[in-house]
């Protein structure tokens, strides 16, 4: 359901008092904006889970042929605005290029939210025509890579291609400073084919942690996978084909379906090691010197 609606992005015609989008003029320029480049990730690990996109027929129906009606989306907002809010801001965030809006109004209460696009990825989708197997995939991926399973905000690198081919800009400083890799993301949950994952480097020790607990978790991911309905595949240099020349992926093929994924870079800060002298929101008290019993960061247990 969530999906499908912004299939009215570009038919505003259906109610251009209640839902549109908008030209926004950059308050930088492009070069120098990192907003195609440099996002954070607040999207809470339930904005994939029961609780979130796939309860409200994202996965379950995919995209009905007509699109969604106005009514049915008010529908799904009211059941949770905050939630509902927080969501689109993501997947405007992914659909739409920087500088161009998507607002709502809500009739009851009345109030209007407007989402910022920034990546761009969906430009045939975001004219307000049906949405190309391509670019339901680059959304898929887009959506799963900014999940935080802690609902924290991390900056992340997204790095990929638009539906349309177009890199997804990035610069040498930002490779620099988000210099692990992380992962790579891809799917379809318009088709409720599902959402995967896959590691772009070693997995962390049991001493390790890190606030995106979904990819590089030191649990195993096989056995449990942090962030459902999101599953782990396996490493991304197994799976997907490299840009040449390209810090990210242009492919991945799982269980014999090929995807156009979404790859993410992390800064080094972002993982947290037991014995740094720092009781991170990550670790627990214990002792031991794992992650789950870190005695020398956060003390024994009472």
């Amino acid at each position: 359901m969530l999906l499908s609606t912004l299939w009215l992005m570009g038919a505003v015609a259906c109610s251009t008092e209640e839902l549109a989008t908008e030209p926004e003029p950059l308050e930088t320029p492009l070069e120098t904006q990192q907003q195609a480049i440099e996002l954070d990730n607040g999207l809470s690990a339930n904005g994939l889970s029961a609780n979130g996109l796939s309860a409200n027929g994202l996965s379950a129906n995919g995209l009905s042929a007509n699109g969604l009606s106005l009514e049915s989306f008010r529908l799904w907002f009211t059941q949770a605005p905050a939630h509902a809010d927080m969501v689109m801001q993501y997947v405007v965030r992914c659909a739409l290029p920087a500088g161009e809006t998507l607002t709502y109004t809500h009739l009851l209460p009345h109030q209007t939210f407007t989402w910022h696009g920034g990546l761009g990825l969906a430009p045939v989708w975001a004219s307000g025509q049906p949405i190309p197997l391509a670019e339901q995939q680059l959304i898929t991926g887009c959506m799963a890579a900014h999940v935080n399973k802690y609902g924290a905000s991390v900056l992340i690198s997204v790095l990929g291609k638009t539906s349309a081919g177009q890199t997804i800009p990035y610069t040498d400083a930002e490779l620099r400073d988000h210099s692990v890799k992380e992962a790579c993301f891809f799917g379809n949950l318009f088709t409720n084919e599902g959402v995967f994952y896959g590691n772009d480097s070693r997995l962390l020790s049991d001493k390790e942690s890190s606030t995106r607990a979904c990819v590089l978790s030191s649990e195993h991911p096989n056995a449990v996978n942090e962030c459902p309905p999101m599953v782990y595949a396996m490493a991304c240099d197994r799976i997907c084909v490299r840009q040449p020349n390209a810090p990210f992926y242009t492919t991945c093929t799982w269980r014999g379906i090929t995807y156009r994924p979404i790859t993410t870079r992390i800064r080094p800060s972002e993982i947290y090691k037991c014995g740094d002298g720092v009781c991170q929101f990550t670790e627990s008290c214990g002792r031991g010197d794992t992650t789950h019993s870190c005695q020398k960061d956060c003390g024994r247990c009472p």
